[in-house]
């Protein structure tokens, strides 16, 4: 068992599979990928990633508004609130931080972000959290308003093992993508290493960023396979003990998902 826990499954390029999204699950399931996780990221694309979930029983759903997708009215509590109340939404999110694309708007970037994460903690499902080039502002927002028994992920990681080991005190989790596999990611390799696996999450984030060997294709759920090769010869571990000890953290992680 294997689980893809970040997926934009609304997103991804279907024409290798006549554009039948069951056949791209399929392809997935093949290769050994037993669930997945598809993230909503603004309030457009909520019911695509929901009816997605309800199809099949295998893939579940997260509802939010990603940093680079608020509007110029942020998203209400109730809104986010009422999103979240369906039984195949296992997360809040995706939300975040990112200044290197949007600095101009961090103040709304960050109510945004405070919101999602007051969500979490009242309806009890995880956050999913993009971070970039905002390490402290993100941690110092998780510590005020997030609840660390529910706690969330920091999924796509690319900064330092300090976020990173930051993050897990607050009851967070770290998830890696296909970025592991790229020639010019050393230092995040090294964060691989020291991330307990215990605490790591494996992620394909497709359609975007697929591991080497695929990189310049479009990615898709099935490519996980090679993220969770990489972590296993990283942490010098089997390829069935990153399977298994994944699929946990995600179940405890995520646990309507179980």
């Amino acid at each position: 068992m294997l689980v893809d826990s970040h997926c934009h499954l609304d997103r991804i390029d279907l024409k290798p599979y006549g554009g039948d999204l069951d056949l791209a699950i399929q392809a997935a399931t093949e290769r050994g990928v037993s669930k997945m996780l598809c993230i909503g990221i603004d309030l457009s694309n909520a019911p695509a990633v929901v009816a997605i979930a309800e199809r099949f029983p295998q893939i579940y759903a997260s509802v939010g508004v990603h940093p680079l997708d608020i509007s110029d009215e942020i998203c209400s509590l109730q809104t986010l609130t009422e999103l979240a109340d369906h039984p195949k939404v296992v997360a809040i999110g995706e939300t975040g931080l990112d200044y290197y694309y949007s600095s101009e708007r961090k103040v709304d970037q960050q109510r945004s972000f405070a919101q999602h994460l007051q969500v979490s903690a009242a309806c009890g499902k995880p956050t999913i959290v993009h971070t970039r080039e905002a390490r402290e502002d993100t941690l110092a927002i998780i510590a005020e308003h997030g609840d660390p028994q529910v706690g969330g992920v920091l999924h796509c990681f690319t900064e330092s093992w300090e976020m990173a080991e930051a993050a897990m005190a607050m009851g967070y989790y770290i998830s890696f993508s296909g970025i592991i596999t790229f020639k010019n990611a050393n230092e995040l390799r090294e964060v691989v290493r020291r991330v307990p696996i215990e605490r790591l999450l494996v992620e394909t984030d497709s359609p975007y960023l697929a591991p080497v060997p695929y990189r310049g294709k479009k990615n898709e759920p099935k490519y996980v396979v090679e993220v969770a090769e990489c972590v296993a010869e990283l942490k010098g571990l089997s390829y069935q003990d990153v399977l298994r000890h994944t699929t946990q953290n995600f179940e405890c992680l995520f646990p309507l998902a179980k």
